[in-house]
């Protein structure tokens, strides 16, 4: 078995809840969407069987937060990712997974092996695609095992209706759930002040947690 990973390397989570913590991230190729405010395009990767990756991971010797398996949508990759979840458990560290947020059988099976889940809420006026909602729903349901977080990108499209919508679906299925609301980083950050202020609002009236976290690795220059 072999995964097919665009690449491995050690830096600060420069989005979410755990902002700042350091972690090894690797990168798993492939993705099932296309948003249109994706920022991670990748035309290469080297393949591992999940020993060869397990080891690589073991040469970053300072002392980490957890091993991010970011992407691409690691999950498209799930027996390989599943393989080195084992191995990693195994080792003690802390597992971190990065996910779209939509192959809720695929997390079904890993989900064991796993601490955080950081799992995006795809916004169809902001992906430019149908929505996820039922998707999304079952995947948060399952996600709820473990600590869980929701991340949605807010551009100049995102409309209020859709917010509504992702709300009444963390209410419903997971009400602890913290969501980040994230600004494109590809628009402008003070014509998006406004909108977030009023999603804010929205989600207090609505009892959901929630807080306006920008990418802080590309303001400070890092991956």
């Amino acid at each position: 078995m072999k995964g097919k990973i665009a690449e491995v390397f050690d830096s600060v989570q420069g989005e979410g809840l755990y902002l700042g913590e350091k972690q090894i991230f690797v990168r798993f190729y492939g993705c099932n969407l296309g948003c249109r405010f994706c920022d991670t395009k990748l035309s290469s990767f080297m393949e591992y069987e999940p020993e060869e990756l397990f080891k690589e991971l073991k040469l970053y010797r300072d002392k980490y937060h957890s091993i991010s398996f970011t992407g691409g949508e690691p999950l498209m990759q799930k027996d390989f990712l599943k393989e080195v979840l084992k191995l990693t458990r195994k080792n003690n560290s802390r597992n971190y997974l990065e996910t779209n947020g939509t192959l809720y059988e695929e997390l079904k099976d890993i989900i064991e092996y796993l601490d955080f889940v950081a799992m995006d809420l795809k916004l169809p006026s902001s992906t430019g695609l149908s929505d996820f909602w039922d998707e999304h729903r079952l995947f948060l349901k399952i996600a709820s095992q473990r600590e869980v977080f929701l991340k949605t990108v807010i551009c100049k499209d995102t409309t209020e209706e859709d917010i509504m919508q992702g709300l009444k679906l963390i209410r419903e299925t997971c009400q602890r759930a913290v969501l980040i609301l994230q600004p494109d980083s590809n628009e402008d950050r003070a014509q998006l002040h406004a909108k977030i202020e009023s999603f804010k609002e929205l989600c207090r009236k609505e009892r959901v947690i929630a807080c306006a976290v920008e990418q802080i690795h590309k303001a400070i220059g890092v991956k």
